[in-house]
């Protein structure tokens, strides 16, 4: 069996018998350092030139060796009953002939092929844990491709997780602490019509007056409305119609943007051309 020095790199031989007596630490006779000879041990050095002998791997549990080559005998009473009543007493060698009967011997191409076992066991232990390792980047970029796709997601359908009580409430929550704003979501069937008036312009000869109070009674903030204003005759009959625009009757950008607050009322005041005396009803719509 062969060794080497972890300082100077010296090589040597050695046998059982030096392993045995300090438990495989030896005492290099080139550079005198101590070191633990076991390390490096191996039965055969590898082909020359070569510079450090490979460092042995050490098990994480004691290896168990089954292949039992000699079992000595148990002693017989009467000695036993001789060795703890007179232990000053000199044992005598036992003249019987000593019983092979239970003696068993390995072959050397047995004990071969079971340090090949173990070494090939080594090699898919260490080949597995590479794999492993090699593995856990397409874990992560797996698990940022799906952050992403749920993100997408959230995002094409962020007016029904808005409107949902619980989804939208656990988002404005944070929104509120994060400091940001939920897109508008409109609603206007949950647009509630308070009051409405319609008269002539106080100013302007030939237009009509019309004022509305408007309240949400969604559970989130929802953009200003498209205002419709029909007017109709005594017959019901519709005389003239007028689409208008948020930003037709609100001249607040600032308002505009952040829509209809939960809850909040909101007036509004309309200025639309006289149809005439056959005007006498008017409807509001919201769309």
């Amino acid at each position: 069996m062969y060794t080497q020095c972890p300082e100077c790199l010296s090589v040597f031989s050695l046998d059982a018998h030096t392993l045995a007596q300090a438990h495989g630490h030896v005492v290099c006779g080139h550079c005198d350092t101590s070191f633990d000879s076991i390390a490096t041990l191996t039965e055969q050095l590898p082909p020359e030139p070569f510079r450090e002998l490979p460092i042995n791997d050490q098990a994480y549990q004691p290896p168990r060796i089954d292949l039992v080559v000699y079992r000595p005998q148990p002693l017989p009473p009467a000695v036993i009953d001789a060795v703890v009543t007179d232990q000053d007493a000199a044992l005598e060698p036992a003249t019987s002939e000593e019983d092979f009967s239970q003696l068993v011997f390995a072959p050397r191409f047995v004990r071969q092929k079971v340090g090949k076992e173990s070494r090939r066991s080594q090699r898919r232990a260490n080949k597995q844990r590479a794999r492993g390792e090699r593995h856990w980047p397409w874990v992560v970029a797996g698990l940022l491709l799906l952050l992403g796709l749920g993100a997408q997601l959230a995002w094409a359908k962020r007016e029904l997780l808005i409107r949902d009580p619980v989804v939208g409430g656990w988002l404005r929550e944070a929104c509120s602490q994060l400091g940001c704003e939920l897109p508008l979501v409109a609603a206007p069937q949950q647009l509630r019509l308070l009051a409405s008036n319609v008269q002539a312009h106080p100013s302007v000869s030939g237009a009509l007056m019309i004022s509305a109070s408007v309240r949400n009674d969604a559970i989130f903030a929802q953009p200003f409305p498209v205002l419709t204003v029909t007017l109709s005759d005594a017959q019901g009959q519709r005389i003239a119609m007028r689409r208008l625009q948020p930003r037709e009757y609100l001249d607040d950008t600032t308002i505009l943007r952040h829509g209809l607050a939960p809850g909040a009322s909101a007036a509004l005041l309309l200025e639309v051309e006289d149809p005439g005396d056959k005007a006498v009803a008017f409807e509001f719509g919201f769309e």
